[in-house]
């Protein structure tokens, strides 16, 4: 009977996971944000890390544990169990409040996050599948300014200097990927991650005026990228002494070209006559994703306590990037808009006793901290900063079949803002579920 429920659950494993990976295929181009900072580049990045990470801010380079997917790292495959099949899937929700001036608006969003596997296919040899957000787009807003002098002319009048413009952007891209994690020597392992990369946005900006002409313009911005990744990841773990284990991390991806075009559509029409001008213009091959390198080491104290700092360069400041140019009205790419990305994480993990009887000591209590700068400037000024907090719990699933399994709870805050433009402070509590099960092992019957 027991070796029949086992059996049961497998199944029913296997079924979410396909059901998992589906679901993100389908939603992959489903907003995660209403930020309308998402205009900009790619949109706003994602938080690429699992559910045990993700009450650390996102630690991960330098952290090895066997009984949770790292995906930031897949040189940390290698140290899942030859036993155990491992499940994660993520959902979360938040709370933005968006203030410019002495404005202030609210705004909410959720989302099915993730879902990623792990498992051992060889000795010293790991595998991990799934697929991962990377950026998000949602935005819609619109500002209202005069021709000339605001609020009327010499005569008076108002209303023919008024002119509104309406921005409005949707989409977003994700990554499906296969991993895989080799201990090559003791202590060191390596390992790559191979995805598929893909996404679409639609942008647009409508201008309506006012004026004698009544004219409405009419931009709309669009790509479709279907593409790859390749990401590498080192770790070297050793012990310091009896108590301490000390593991050093490292990860780089390569950067290339996307090969997916540009694309912008512009209507002119005339309210009055109703004719409409349409023009086209492209930019051939202009995107690319940046060159990235990242360092962590994380220190592991008596199997209990885990202290960790991670540091990551994405070199966005080297890709061009599609603009409209403003003396030519040509649409083309321009070095400058985008810029490198510099993030610091400092995250820390305590279990009190993993083999107590005490409920409350064989939870996990997190906390963890970070701060990026931006990758992409706004006209002449930076981009939004970004400071982020967090805290969390793992809280073990025990039943007569399973006590590795964990309910992974964390809150986060995240303040985003830059000099003379919105300051967006969100509330976001992350939702992730854990399956760790022994799948590999022989039964014998009596």
């Amino acid at each position: 009977m027991e070796l029949f429920k086992q059996r049961q659950m497998k199944n029913r494993l296997l079924g979410s996971l396909l059901m998992s990976l589906i679901s993100m295929t389908v939603m992959g181009q489903v907003s995660r944000t209403l930020s309308p900072y998402s205009q900009f580049g790619l949109g706003v990045l994602a938080d690429q890390s699992q559910s045990f990470g993700r009450g650390m801010a996102g630690l991960s380079i330098g952290v090895r544990n066997g009984k949770y997917v790292n995906v930031q790292n897949p040189a940390s495959y290698s140290s899942v169990d030859s036993l155990t099949m491992i499940f994660d899937i993520g959902l979360s929700g938040q709370i933005t409040n968006f203030k410019e001036g002495g404005k202030k608006l609210n705004a909410k969003t959720a989302a099915f996050d993730y879902a990623v596997a792990a498992f051992r296919v060889l000795p010293k040899l790991g595998a991990s599948l799934g697929v991962i957000p990377y950026s998000n787009i949602g935005y819609r807003y619109e500002t209202i300014g005069w021709i000339g002098e605001a609020g009327g002319d010499a005569y008076g009048s108002a209303a023919n200097n008024q002119y509104t413009i309406g921005y409005d952007g949707k989409g977003g891209f994700s990554q499906a990927f296969l991993g895989l994690g080799w201990e090559i020597a003791k202590g060191f392992s390596i390992g790559t991650n191979i995805s598929y990369f893909w996404g679409k946005y639609e942008k647009s900006a409508g201008y309506k005026s006012n004026d004698s002409y009544q004219n409405t313009v009419a931009r709309t911005y669009t790509t479709n990228i279907n593409s790859w990744k390749l990401d590498f990841g080192a770790q070297y773990s050793t012990p310091v002494n009896k108590d301490d284990v000390l593991t050093v991390g490292a990860t780089f991806g390569i950067g290339h070209k996307l090969g997916a075009d540009a694309d912008l559509e512009i209507l002119n029409t005339n309210t009055q006559t109703l004719v409409t001008r349409t023009s086209r213009d492209s930019v051939a091959n202009a995107f690319k994703l940046p060159f990235t390198f990242g360092v962590g080491v994380s220190l592991l104290h008596k199997n209990s306590l885990t202290v960790g700092v991670d540091y990551l360069l994405q070199k966005w400041g080297s890709i061009d990037y599609p603009q409209v140019n403003a003396e030519t009205s040509r649409y083309q790419a321009f070095s400058g808009v985008l810029k490198d990305r510099h993030k610091v994480t400092i995250g820390a993990d305590w279990i009190p006793n993993a083999s107590a009887r005490s409920f409350l000591k064989r939870v996990h209590y997190r906390l963890g901290a970070s701060y990026a700068t931006p990758y992409y400037n706004i006209g002449t000024l930076n981009g939004p900063k970004e400071l982020c907090v967090s805290a969390g719990f793992g809280i073990p699933i025990v039943n007569t079949w399973n006590n590795r399994s964990a309910l992974n709870i964390s809150a986060q805050w995240v303040h985003s803002s830059a000099r003379d433009l919105v300051t967006e402070n969100t509330f976001r509590i992350n939702i992730g579920l854990t399956f760790n099960e022994r799948w590999f092992a022989k039964w014998k019957v009596d």
